[in-house]
């Protein structure tokens, strides 16, 4: 099955779908429009350390700072929030950082699985290439199928050579 087959269209035809793009790859190599680019920057904004140092000390100022009797205005609690506010806001900054992470990792490990694959296939070909008698004993018979981003062989004769077969 190949990566296009996989996701689906980004619009079906209604104008929220295109808006919002394909939810299949929410975390896309590289964005498509400006507002995705803006966008990716907020988990990294979110999970960076002066920002969850600022909000520890905004915890402090407005949870420990009453608790130990010092008085806090209306007003700054209405724009700096409550207990509940600050550390929601620390446990997002968290959820942010462990999401880039898994992303990251995830991306990792896709392109040493698809150079796996690729090694796997390359192996796989050059052995039907070597041993193509013990192949057709087998019942591989036929040119190998190649992978379309598998390099073709270097000799350009157009003949497969004798010992080719296919699984």
């Amino acid at each position: 099955m190949s990566p296009e087959q996989d996701t689906a269209p980004d619009n079906h035809g209604n104008a929220m779908s295109s808006l919002v793009g394909s939810t299949n790859d929410l975390a896309a190599d590289t964005p498509r429009s400006r507002v995705d680019q803006i966008l990716q920057w907020v988990p990294r904004i979110l999970s960076s350390k002066p920002h969850v140092v600022l909000l520890m000390g905004l915890g402090v100022y407005l949870i420990v700072l009453p608790i130990l009797g010092v008085t806090v205005s209306a007003n700054t609690e209405l724009i700096g929030g409550n207990y509940t506010n600050v550390t929601s806001d620390i446990g997002a900054c968290i959820a942010a950082g462990g999401t880039l992470h898994l992303v990251n990792q995830s991306r990792k490990r896709r392109r040493m699985d698809e150079e796996r694959l690729m090694l796997a296939r390359e192996t796989h070909r050059l052995l039907h290439h070597v041993y193509g008698d013990a192949a057709r004993q087998l019942g591989h018979v036929g040119p190998i199928a190649r992978h379309p981003a598998d390099v073709p062989p270097a000799s350009g004769g157009g003949e497969p050579g004798p010992s080719t077969g296919t699984m």
